[in-house]
């Protein structure tokens, strides 16, 4: 899958991005990985990919981006949907296909059309964004204001802590 990686560097790079890559033993859990990066929890980015059922017959999926140190509110995600009946964890399959990553690598980045991308406030408080790279063993620091440049996240209060 690194073939979502490759995109995400060509990205960057041709939009000038500023960031920097950490190599380090592969993990997938935030509070690991933040150590791992030497980094405070809070700074890294949670992404998770979510089902948003709308009636019976229709369904929409989100990237949602919190703090590594919060909850995604399923409920506040649930809400942002008119006529939404339920919102849940995507299955690890579904999820994987859609990140075009593995799970604990899914990156801030919605590069799938069926993803809407939606990101809590909470991640603009540092000056940079911390995240696994479509890789467990390599993740990226990115500054946080090409981050919102670049991936244009829908702003809206979804983490609990």
């Amino acid at each position: 899958m690194h073939e979502t990686y490759d995109k995400l560097i060509e990205l960057l790079n041709s939009q000038k991005a500023t960031y920097r890559l950490i190599d380090h033993d592969p993990e997938g859990q935030t509070d690991k990985v933040s150590a791992l990066r030497g980094h405070p929890v809070a700074a890294a980015s949670k992404c998770i990919v979510l089902i948003v059922k709308i009636g019976k017959k229709t369904s929409r999926f989100v990237l949602a981006v919190v703090p590594g140190n919060a909850r995604v509110d399923t409920g506040k995600i649930k809400s942002l949907f008119p006529g939404a009946t339920y919102a849940g964890f995507a299955t690890v399959d579904v999820a994987e296909r859609l990140a075009g990553s593995v799970a604990g690598t899914v990156l801030p980045f919605a590069f799938h059309p069926d993803l809407h991308l939606i990101a809590d406030p909470l991640i603009t408080q540092h000056e940079e964004l911390f995240f696994n790279a479509a890789r467990l063993d390599r993740s990226m620091a990115l500054r946080t204001s090409d981050y919102l440049a670049l991936a244009k996240p829908r702003l809206e209060r979804i983490a609990s802590t």
